[in-house]
């Protein structure tokens, strides 16, 4: 990709930008939220077309045109998205081979379209029964699925957007060995992460973006983590945020024996939970995927499709939440774990996406007092340091860390003396979760409940008052911030210890 520029309503995203890649080697591309890595690879995927951007691609010495997502992936560009697109409902083959079933005089030949999709899978070293659905497996085999699917298509170039974003530690074990394997066999890999001992454990060169301008490439064993941090924020930081001991005080919130089935398969995901959270605690839980802990959030929040027991206190009167609208009346609201799906609309505006679960902050009978709602919605905009051309702009246009900045501004509108917090920082680069980290501390010095989920260690350890560990829908031990280390937490974690 040679001198790319790319620019939204005057605004420049992306300044003669030029990358490359190798056969047989996995190059990384980081950067803050915002420095263009998104513009630049769905320009490489053919999402913006040729001809609305500058620059010229060249695959294998020729110049490309493409003018849609199509004309890139005959060019062999296979794109895995931090989002998994599965479609739950259908099979694995089905997924596999999505739009290129074998069809006799329009029948499908099931027969041969389960054989070809498992043979597939069986070059990732997966034996999978392709007749299963998808939306029954974890997200793991998930992101297996969609590379399998991109390698199906002869990709000889695989981009990997935040791949373990959501996956646990054997998960990403797993996807780690299978890279390094379709390295050995000559498939060049962009691999995109936040998460930088991934990039330099992985990675054979690490290019950085900032500002939509290029700083540097190198080789990975040329350059140290320090350096690239300085390079995609243009400052250093100052080592690992820690939130400092806060006087905690009378208990908000409380629940008691929150159980949890699931409607389908009646199986129990979360099992007998009892917790307390007192105002100014900043309360992490922790576990690997699968332990339970979205699920006990969105129990809390009146949100989990299931059957759901058990009580809920605030400031020491029982309340009955059964849906969202009843927790935010209640002085609850979450930011959760999946903020396309869950957190956001992103054809709306900023102003609407923030204002939404707050309108009768800015009403006034059925009219919305609009100076108000855009002097509400501009101060947060200021605070929380968010990166867009304007309030009125959609949220579909901003990064992923500030669409995660836009979420909390949402929940912040709303008042809470709870905050229910499920990977705070996910798909968000090192100096935006650093503005977080200092978000969250303030709310809790200010005297309001945190309740945190997150799969990162050092978040949970450097942030949490008290710390809670989750496996199999079960509280297995807690400890203080004193006596929570990381070797403790993974062994409680994986059942190395014994339930307190």
């Amino acid at each position: 990709m040679c001198n790319i520029g790319k620019s939204f309503s005057g605004s420049r995203a992306l300044n003669r930008v030029s990358f490359d890649l190798q056969p047989g080697e996995i190059h990384a591309l980081v950067g803050e939220n915002g420095a263009g890595k998104s513009t630049l690879i769905k320009i490489l995927a053919g999402v913006y077309p040729s001809a609305e951007h500058e620059g010229e691609i060249r695959i294998r010495g020729a110049a490309r045109k493409f003018r849609g997502v199509r004309d890139s992936a005959k060019a062999g560009v296979a794109v895995v998205h931090q989002e998994i697109p599965t479609v739950p409902e259908m099979s694995i083959a089905e997924n596999v081979l999505l739009g290129r079933t074998s069809q006799r005089m329009g029948i499908v030949q099931w027969n041969e379209l389960y054989t070809t999709a498992a043979k597939i899978l069986a070059e990732l070293g997966l034996k999978l029964d392709t007749r299963l659905p998808v939306g029954g497996l974890g997200v793991g085999l998930k992101q297996m699925i969609e590379i399998a699917k991109a390698l199906s298509r002869h990709a000889n170039i695989l981009v990997l957007d935040e791949p373990t974003a959501a996956l646990g530690f054997a998960e990403a074990k797993g996807l780690f060995a299978l890279l390094s394997d379709l390295r050995e066999r000559g498939l060049g890999i962009i691999y995109i992460s936040h998460r930088l001992e991934e990039v330099f454990r992985l990675s054979d060169r690490i290019t950085v973006l900032r500002d939509g301008c290029l700083i540097g490439t190198h080789s990975t064993t040329e350059i140290g983590h320090d350096d690239v941090i300085r390079m995609m924020v243009g400052r250093d930081l100052a080592g690992t945020f820690t939130a400092p001991m806060r006087g905690l005080k009378k208990v908000v919130f409380e629940a008691r024996n929150i159980t949890a089935r699931d409607r389908t398969t009646n199986r129990m995901v979360v099992d007998d939970v009892s917790l307390t959270v007192r105002e100014g605690e900043i309360l992490g839980i922790a576990g690997l995927v699968g332990a339970g802990r979205s699920e006990l959030l969105m129990c809390l929040y009146g949100a989990y499709p299931g059957c759901v027991t058990g009580q809920l206190l605030v400031d020491g009167k029982k309340v009955s939440i059964t849906r969202p609208s009843e927790a935010i009346r209640n002085g609850m609201s979450l930011v959760s774990e999946d903020r396309k799906r869950y957190g956001l609309v992103l054809e709306h505006s900023i102003l609407h996406n923030m204002t939404m679960p707050a309108l009768s902050e800015f009403s006034r009978g059925f009219v919305i007092d609009q100076a108000r709602e855009i002097a509400a919605c501009s101060a947060m905009f200021q605070r929380l340091g968010i990166k867009g051309a304007s309030m009125f702009a959609s949220v579909g246009s901003l990064s992923g860390g500030n669409q995660q900045k836009v979420v909390l501004a949402k929940c912040l509108l709303t008042k809470p003396r709870v905050l229910l917090l499920d990977e705070p920082t996910r798909g968000v680069d090192v100096g935006a979760k650093q503005e977080i980290y200092a978000e969250i501390e303030r709310l809790a010095r200010a005297g309001m409940a945190v309740i945190m989920v997150s799969s990162e260690l050092p978040e949970i350890l450097s942030l949490s008052d008290h710390v809670l560990v989750m496996a199999g829908g079960g509280i297995v031990t807690r400890f203080t911030r004193a006596n929570a280390t990381a070797e403790a937490v993974m062994a409680a974690a994986s059942g190395a210890t014994r339930p307190a």
